[in-house]
């Protein structure tokens, strides 16, 4: 089971940090964001995804 716990939290950490770093980008250069999404709410599910990966990753135990 921790190595699920583990491949989920790498997974929601690494699409978390991609879509907040998309998010912050566009929010900052308008138009650069694909499919015209809003930039804020790409970069904040990015940043709860983020923090979701980072807090499943501590909470594993090796």
């Amino acid at each position: 089971m921790a190595k699920v716990k583990k491949t989920l939290a790498l997974l929601f950490t690494i699409s978390g940090a991609v879509a907040l770093a998309a998010g912050v980008l566009a929010i900052f250069n308008p138009g650069q964001l694909a499919l015209g999404q809003n930039a804020w709410g790409v970069a904040i599910v990015g940043l709860i995804f983020f923090i979701t990966g980072m807090g499943l990753l501590r909470s594993v135990q090796e």
